[in-house]
């Protein structure tokens, strides 16, 4: 069994709570997530994984980050991890559509499956599910809460970059 290691991190939206396995980074939740699993974790004060991502998100929050570069391992199925993926090309500042993203993954009549997974995308902020919004441009679903997504979209507006990769 792979032990998972956390850390916990200011940032404007609250304390983050930011997991690690002994590779990658595999959860980062805001306060109150909806969906957040209970996760039975050591300190990783000392983690090299969390201290990296520790400094990367303290970048973003300070507004030097535009894109992250870490070892990422979200856990889901193959349908949610390939869209995660295409989350990470939604670049810094831009946002998509539930149904551009289905469109962009080749499954156009998908955008209530795209928004299920992407509501169940454990690495908030880091895999950018917060650049998806409604057709109609409002902003709904972000399992950290309206008000976070408005500051996330907010902070990254009109700044681009590209994004990391899932493996």
């Amino acid at each position: 069994m792979n032990m998972l290691y956390e850390r916990r991190i200011s940032s404007p939206l609250g304390e983050l709570h930011v997991v690690a396995s002994n590779e990658a980074i595999v959860g980062v939740y805001l306060p109150g997530h909806k969906g957040a699993p209970v996760i039975l974790a050591r300190d990783g004060r000392e983690h090299p994984v969390l201290g990296e991502a520790t400094r990367q998100l303290e970048e973003y929050f300070a507004g030097q980050r535009q894109f992250f570069m870490l070892p990422l391992d979200p856990r889901g199925s193959d349908f949610q991890r390939e869209v995660w993926r295409a989350l990470l090309e939604i670049r810094f500042g831009e946002t998509r559509s539930y149904a551009e993203l289905a469109r962009v993954l080749g499954r156009p009549q998908a955008a209530r499956a795209v928004g299920a997974a992407n509501a169940k995308n454990p690495i908030s902020i880091i895999v950018p599910c917060h650049r998806v919004i409604a057709g109609d441009g409002a902003l709904t679903g972000y399992a950290g809460g309206i008000a976070a997504k408005r500051w996330l979209l907010s902070h990254e507006q009109d700044r681009h970059a590209p994004g990391p990769t899932i493996s």
